[in-house]
């Protein structure tokens, strides 16, 4: 053996086994929090998102923290921004994600989980994107009251059904559970409110989280 040979201690952790995290009682206490955090909303009214919760009353926590965020992004604005496009080619806009969102919250909860015969909002078979392709004359005012109709009719769905009860889809398809959906709409939601967040900084200049 060289001299340059080191002994391996057999304490130390085989390579790529995992480490165990330290005892609570040696971590340094006063743990300092960082200076720099997200900017919040000026006037953000949001309720907490409980972190010790049931599963369901956690899921409809976090969808309901994204509807208000959405509907937060939309306040204070007047119907000409809160219908102006994006960029070029998109046709996307505020007004366009309210009336899109009213009709998922349609789609997903009416007529896929609870199989009502409802007819479809802002989409016909000739004119499938009428929710970000709306006339000129189209009132956003419209559209935050239909998104409101729409949420609260979602609402009662989830309040009168388990996370284990199921939903037939229009399009054949799986069937799916109740919990499936609230976190298909999470998703939803979290993906639009990104847009929104863009929207209204390219509107007003407002941002924060």
């Amino acid at each position: 053996m060289s001299d340059d040979a080191v002994t391996p201690d057999p304490a130390a952790p085989l390579s790529g086994a995992v480490v165990p995290l330290p005892d609570a009682a040696a971590t340094p206490p006063g743990r300092a929090a960082p200076v720099a955090l997200s900017p919040g909303w000026d006037g953000d009214d949001r309720p907490p998102i409980p972190r010790r919760a049931g599963e369901k009353e956690s899921l409809v926590a976090y969808l309901e923290h994204y509807r208000r965020t959405l509907e937060m992004k939309t306040e204070g604005l007047t119907a000409e921004q809160l219908s102006m496009r994006s960029v070029p080619p998109s046709t996307m806009s505020l007004h366009g994600l309210l009336r899109h969102l009213a009709g998922v919250e349609r789609w997903w909860f009416q007529l896929n989980f609870r199989g009502e015969d409802v007819p479809m909002l802002y989409y016909t078979d000739e004119e499938p994107d009428l929710d970000f392709e709306f006339p000129a004359a189209d009132d956003p005012a419209d559209a935050v009251a239909a998104w409101h109709r729409e949420c609260e009719v979602s609402r009662r769905i989830v309040d009168e059904a388990s996370l284990d009860d199921l939903g037939s889809p229009v399009v054949p398809g799986e069937d799916f559970t109740l919990r499936w959906l609230l976190l298909r709409m999470i998703a939803e939601y979290a993906q639009h409110c990104g847009h929104a967040d863009l929207l209204r900084e390219r509107i007003d200049g407002r941002t924060g989280a």
